[in-house]
């Protein structure tokens, strides 16, 4: 049977973007996102919790995620969910789940300037979509 990962989330930039670049000059950048989520309890009082997922996005999308977004900013992002896990300095295994961005789009909202959201492909302009394609990922 096959499998599918795909994940959407709409949220607002917990951190400024991080860029770096892999020994062949790749760029990588790693940003948090908050997504919010409010309901009536049964008893009628409203609830809210938040989630906070990492998110590494690869190429040209992660210069420009580093060029126009920063904490705060909304951005709706699509992509897959990946497992990271590693050694720490002092020995214990960690892990973390991760969503490798796929394609994104800038929107107005916390931290934006105003106006509705943008659905042009245009990379140049912090408030207008930007579409990132697989063959942009490098694996």
């Amino acid at each position: 049977m096959a499998s599918y990962n795909k994940i959407f989330l709409l949220g607002n930039l917990t951190r400024d973007p991080q860029l770096s670049y892999t020994p062949n000059q790749t760029a990588v950048v790693d940003f948090g996102l908050a997504t919010n989520r409010k309901w009536s309890g049964q008893d009628g009082s409203q609830r809210e919790e938040t989630c906070f997922v990492d998110c590494r996005a690869f190429g040209r999308p992660a210069e420009t995620i580093n060029k126009y977004l920063s904490k705060g900013r909304m951005v709706f992002i699509e992509g897959r969910l990946t497992f990271d896990s590693w050694t720490a300095q002092d020995g214990t295994k960690r892990s973390r789940h991760r969503v490798t961005v796929e394609n994104f789009q800038f929107l107005s909202g916390a931290g934006g300037s105003g106006g509705d959201n943008q659905n042009s492909s245009n990379m140049d302009s912090p408030d207008e979509g930007s579409q990132v394609g697989d063959d942009d990922i490098p694996f």
